[in-house]
């Protein structure tokens, strides 16, 4: 594992499937997540130089000591190859492997919950099974609660479903907190991070 340079940026990595189809499926959350971090930063998405995915450079946090230099991503090569994209992103800006945060749906947490986590399996998720194929488990993890499935409903029919009218109405307030949970992690560290958002 390569340790962190505190000079290297953070790579925050939001998983999810390109396409104005799968804008708003349960698997896109991570998506979610980094189109309002890039808001927050008065920023927009751009065409990465390496790699297939759209990027924003900038800071997040405070003014100050606990400001960070952040490289926000959206990997555009589809959720099971997110490997690809992030790793060439990772070795573009010289970033350890535990300065990258990958923000996810995950389906064994209830909706709307949040974990924090560095390292771990990958939980059957293909995004995250991706990105360790190439880069090892030693990456941050912001996982976004989405629960299982109703009934015999396939887990794959419905992560890629859109959220449900009810769940809607709490989602800008879940993406929102999951969003702060990644400005936390950020500029705080791991542990005060969980012991604010992990519920």
């Amino acid at each position: 594992m390569r340790m962190s340079d505190e000079n290297a940026p953070w790579l925050i990595a939001g998983l999810g499937n390109p396409g104005p189809e799968y804008a708003m499926n349960r698997h896109n959350v991570g998506f979610m997540v980094a189109d309002l971090l890039a808001q927050r930063m008065g920023a927009k998405f751009k065409r990465a130089t390496k790699g297939q995915a759209q990027v924003v450079e900038g800071r997040i946090g405070p003014p100050g000591p606990l400001s960070r230099r952040v490289v926000l991503a959206k990997p555009m090569s589809y959720m099971n190859v997110s490997g690809g994209p992030v790793t060439a992103l990772r070795d573009f800006y010289k970033v350890p492997t535990d300065r990258i945060v990958a923000v996810h749906d995950e389906l064994d947490i209830d909706y709307g919950v949040l974990r924090l986590k560095l390292g771990g399996g990958d939980n059957g998720h293909n995004g995250l099974k991706s990105m360790t194929k190439a880069m090892g488990p030693d990456y941050h993890r912001v996982r976004f609660g989405i629960g299982r499935p109703p009934g015999r409903m396939q887990v794959a029919d419905f992560v890629l479903k859109d959220f449900s009218s009810a769940e809607r109405k709490e989602l800008d307030y879940f993406v929102d907190r999951a969003a702060d949970a990644v400005e936390a992690l950020v500029t705080e560290g791991l542990e005060r991070a969980q012991s604010s958002y992990n519920s």
